[in-house]
């Protein structure tokens, strides 16, 4: 387990543990350089664990007029369909009322069939509504004119972020966590490194790199006529157990408000539901939370698409909030996608990038190491055409059914086979309400660089969303797992519980 960072020498210094800094750190070190990246609290601990779960295939930069934006996300979500089954998987939306209005039909359908020319596939994309009935039973029959289908992809947006990390380490990279940059090292007005501490053992060291990259997402001071409005905008969901909205597959539904875009769709076990497209006025370094008008404004669709259902606040496991940066073109007041969902700029020493998205994290980390290479003499920026992950499998068992070690060899990657060697006696069962093991509680406790029990239960593990009041029932046996291995005495493991418990209650119950 990695916890500071070695005193050497880098070539290239990530500043930022998201998806963007993680895919910057695996492209520079599969390249030859020495990599580092620190984090000043946990890894994808902000947007990149607290987003829709969705890897899209490009319709909005299609709908904004960007062919090659929309042919890089196809290209991108395949690649990562193939690369890391089970962490990435295919999702069949239904667009359940976007039938009735024939213009708004015949333009997604024909946006539908220039995907399936990308993806060289060819999906039945319009069906009758009673077509509806298998995906969503508790849907209405007879309301709408019919749905369409469109097949996207999912994720565990926190367990890509460390997959792509574990991969960069195999690269010989380096990652650590809690550390935080208390000062760049310049020199001439060059960046030649930065002052860090660790927030553990309290110690500071200044590092060297060549270069050193800022991923943290802290937009540029952008001026001139042609500079797009930044915007923090924030996206809010609920979590719903599975068995009070069954889905499966994905429902795309109109709003019956607004007629913005609302999905709900089966992710791990439970429902997800949203998204919600509110600025963030308050400090965005500070964590998202849902309010009660994003909560009712969700809600207000789900009783609207299945009424059936009477679905309460009662039913909601949790909420979470992400926010994301967005290069805003418009004037009214509405968020209007533009071409760039991503800008990098740079300084002598340091090169910067703000925005990006799950499914096109690769692109931006390449674009980074474009300008990197003018600032980094006698290293070519080869062409890497090759995975994106390495490959990784499973051993043959038979105690456990194919889908489940499909599973964790998606989110485990080479370590696959080191986590179930570690489980104990029927630890290799799934948690009540899960898709996931009791074993990758005690392997995330002993090697993944858990320091806070957050750490454990929100971002290597999801079951802080997935389980009533955060799973706070099932929090001793946890401690019998992961106490030891942890190394946390039991005033340490009393705190964390506390802590957490209060994070969880600000952070994801439904507000009052």
């Amino acid at each position: 387990m990695t916890t500071f960072p070695p005193a050497r020498d880098w070539d290239v210094l990530v500043i930022g543990g998201g998806i963007t800094g993680a895919g910057i750190l695996l492209e520079a070190a599969r390249r030859g350089l020495k990599a580092l990246l620190v984090e000043q609290a946990d890894f994808g601990c902000g947007t990149s664990s607290r987003s829709s779960k969705l890897m899209h295939g490009g319709l909005r930069y299609l709908a904004a007029g960007s062919l090659r934006r929309t042919r890089d996300a196809v290209a991108e979500r395949e690649a990562l369909l193939r690369a890391a089954p089970g962490l990435v998987d295919a999702q069949p939306f239904a667009f359940a009322n976007h039938g009735a209005d024939l213009t708004r039909r015949l333009g997604l359908l024909s946006m539908l069939r220039v995907v399936d020319l990308l993806t060289g596939r060819r999906e039945p994309q319009w069906q009758r509504q009673d077509a509806l009935r298998k995906p969503a039973p508790d849907a209405p029959d007879p309301r709408h004119a019919g749905s369409i289908r469109y097949t996207d992809a999912k994720t565990d947006d926190a367990r890509l972020v460390l997959r792509v990390l574990g991969e960069a380490r195999a690269h010989g990279a380096v990652a650590c966590n809690y550390v935080t940059v208390q000062s760049l090292v310049r020199d001439g007005g060059k960046v030649h490194g930065a002052l860090l501490r660790d927030e553990r053992s309290k110690l500071e060291t200044a590092v060297r790199a060549r270069l050193v990259v800022d991923a943290t997402g802290a937009p540029p001071a952008l001026t001139g006529a042609q500079a797009p409005r930044l915007r923090w905008l924030r996206g809010s969901h609920l979590v719903l157990p599975a068995d009070r909205l069954p889905l499966t597959e994905a429902v795309s539904l109109l709003h019956p408000l607004d007629g913005r875009p609302v999905f709900a769709f089966p992710w791990e076990g439970v429902t997800l539901v949203g998204t919600t497209d509110i600025d963030q006025a308050a400090e965005v370094n500070a964590q998202a939370r849902i309010t009660r008008r994003e909560c009712d404004y969700l809600m207000a669709a789900l009783q609207a698409q299945f009424p059936q259902a009477v679905l309460a606040d009662a039913d909601v496991l949790a909420t979470f909030a992400g926010v994301r940066l967005v290069f805003d073109s418009g004037s009214d007041g509405v968020p209007i996608s533009d071409k760039r969902e991503y800008l990098v700029w740079s300084e002598p020493g340091l090169v910067s990038v703000a925005g990006g998205t799950l499914t096109t994290f690769r692109l931006a980390a390449r674009d980074v190491l474009r300008e990197a290479a003018r600032q980094l003499p006698g290293w070519p920026l080869r062409a890497e055409r090759g995975a994106v992950f390495a490959r990784a499998s499973a051993p043959p068992r038979r105690d456990l059914p194919p889908n489940v070690l499909r599973r964790l060899t998606g989110r485990h990657g080479a370590q696959v086979k080191a986590l179930l060697s570690a489980a104990h006696a029927g630890e290799l069962e799934c948690i009540p309400g899960t898709h996931t093991l009791w074993a990758e509680l005690r392997w995330a406790a002993r090697a993944e660089q858990v320091y806070q029990l957050d750490d454990l239960l929100l971002r290597r593990t999801r079951l802080g969303i997935q389980l009533p009041d955060g799973g706070a029932a099932l929090l001793g046996r946890v401690r019998a797992i992961c106490q030891k291995e942890l190394g946390w005495d039991d005033a340490q493991w009393e705190a964390q519980e506390k802590r957490y418990v209060a994070l969880w209650r600000s952070q994801h119950g439904v507000p009052p």
